[in-house]
């Protein structure tokens, strides 16, 4: 059963970082997993949540980033080094047959910190700001998933490591955002821009 899944995810593996190989994506790709490209939407967020929801806005800061320390310590810290995957850039079978265009890193594979990261700080902005704005759902998600599925694009990760991820992510955010609701049930904005 584990062998047939390995087989699957190696598989699917190969369909997106072989089979959606092009020379725009082979640009684009990198570019949307690096964090310095995401800069100005983090410092958005800061922004605006400081403007417009004042001492409830750093509130709103505090959570993101501890929403993230979970995720990332749990991911990098404890479940990474619990499971310890080869990345697909270093598996002695897959790096001569596949397209690495980053730095592979010397890390393991599972589960993706990118997508937990990246899924837990989404899950928890669509839980703080979905009532006053519904298209934080779709436009958190997108950003997660495009994040995300790079990883796997670009030679580093296994779509299950990107998969698991996600649902861990999913699972951090939803909770630190219960958490936020409960210590901030009612969230108004100072200024009325949503």
């Amino acid at each position: 059963m584990i062998d047939q899944l390995i087989s699957l995810d190696q598989e699917a593996f190969m369909a997106i970082n072989q089979g959606l190989s092009n020379t725009f994506f082979d640009w684009l790709m990198p570019i949307l997993r690096n964090p310095y490209t995401w800069a100005p939407l983090y410092l958005f967020i800061i922004i605006f949540s400081i403007r417009n929801y004042g001492k409830k806005g750093i509130l709103i800061i505090l959570f993101i980033l501890i929403t993230f320390g979970i995720s990332d310590s749990l991911s990098s810290s404890v479940i990474k080094k619990s499971v310890q995957r080869v990345r697909p850039c270093n598996d002695v079978e897959f790096r001569e047959d596949i397209n690495v265009l980053v730095r592979c890193g010397s890390g393991y594979s599972f589960t993706s910190s990118h997508a937990t990261n990246h899924f837990s700080i989404a899950v928890i902005l669509i839980m703080i700001f979905y009532r006053r704005w519904k298209p934080i759902l779709w436009l958190a998600l997108f950003w997660a998933a495009i994040i995300s599925t790079a990883q796997v694009y670009v030679g580093v990760h296994y779509p299950l490591d990107i998969i698991c991820g996600a649902l861990l992510g999913s699972i951090i955010g939803y909770l630190t955002g219960i958490t936020f609701r409960f210590i901030s049930s009612d969230l108004r904005p100072v200024r009325n821009t949503i």
